[in-house]
């Protein structure tokens, strides 16, 4: 079996390349850096380094290609199954590269899981490709594993090497495969999936910048240092705490599984190890005070179901200072 990710950084490397290589799939990534490719083509693995408070492990990642861009047709021709993480401003300029490979199946299916941080991925990318046949699946995924923005120091002399947390599963739109769906750890196909999309913007990144904002205006420089200070964990902590309640009723929820899903969140936020800064995560402000962004989305959504929300608007009023100063 012969898995193609479009896409060799590190959520290509460091959570499709996981899942895939204990799944028992040969990896093909798509890249246009060249050291990196050829470091894989070397090597044939690479490490990952699984860390949070508690422990650190590393395991090597076995089974693996890497292949130019200009390289890519003749290995999507002969995929079993598809991923893309390259990255949402990168897709119009591969799209042509992966409509090519489709046009060499001679009509043979594929389904493409879209692992891309955007609304309705799925649609953007078919519109971009305009697949001939009908049995090609534009799959949306709701990556929410973290991994860090990676230093040399981290590499430890291996350009490879991914750091990421425990988290490792990957939820799929069930309903979006049109041919028969892979067997592949930690991916998790669920219908409908719209509560995947919503709970990963209105839970994990509307909490994740509100702990970004907040700490800037406090002078913190990583996200684990906001949650290590007890009122912005408690704001963090309210304001999932009611989008949970929404995300409940929206989708015919368990209040007690949403909320459940947040207290990891809260948990997974104070990973020291992955060195996540307020000024990362709160970067592209404009962007994520959008109608139905992780945050003015989150408070609406809370406003429909009648959902005191003092605590999102207060990250929001966050997130506009930082806008205005920077």
């Amino acid at each position: 079996m012969k898995a193609v990710v479009y896409g060799g950084g590190n959520i290509g490397r460091g959570f499709l390349g996981q899942l895939l290589c204990e799944s028992g799939y040969e990896t093909v990534f798509i890249d246009i850096n060249q050291a990196m490719i050829d470091q894989i083509n070397k090597e044939g693995k690479y490490p990952v380094k699984i860390v949070c408070n508690e422990y650190q492990k590393e395991i090597e990642i076995t089974n693996v290609r890497a292949v130019h861009a200009d390289d890519a047709p003749q290995e999507i021709a002969t995929a079993d199954i598809m991923f893309t993480s390259a990255g949402v401003k990168v897709l119009p300029y591969i799209a042509p590269v992966i409509k090519k490979g489709l046009d060499m199946r001679g009509g043979k299916g594929l389904d493409i899981i879209i692992c891309e941080n955007l609304i309705a991925a799925d649609k953007y990318l078919k519109e971009l490709i305009k697949p001939e046949t009908d049995n090609i699946g534009f799959v949306e995924a709701s990556v929410g594993r973290m991994v860090p923005v990676m230093t040399d120091e981290m590499r430890e002399g291996n350009m490879c090497k991914v750091w990421v947390e425990p988290f490792c599963t990957l939820p799929v739109d069930k309903d979006a495969f049109k041919n028969p769906i892979p067997e592949i750890k930690g991916m998790v196909p669920s219908s409908p999936f719209e509560y995947y999309i919503q709970s990963k913007l209105y839970l994990h990144n509307m909490g994740h910048a509100i702990a970004a904002y907040t700490g800037m205006k406090k002078g913190y420089e990583y996200i684990w240092q906001s949650m290590e200070d007890a009122e912005i964990f408690d704001l963090v902590k309210r304001a999932m705490y009611a989008s949970s309640e929404a995300l409940a009723l929206e989708h015919g929820k368990d209040k007690a599984e949403v909320i459940a899903y947040a207290d990891d969140l809260l948990f997974r936020f104070k990973n020291k190890f992955l060195g996540d800064t307020t000024k990362r995560v709160g970067r592209e402000t404009s962007r994520k005070l959008m109608p139905n962004d992780r945050l003015l989305g989150a408070l609406t959504l809370c406003q429909k179901h009648g959902i005191k929300a003092d605590a999102i608007k207060e990250g929001i009023v966050a997130a506009l200072d930082f806008l205005y100063e920077a």
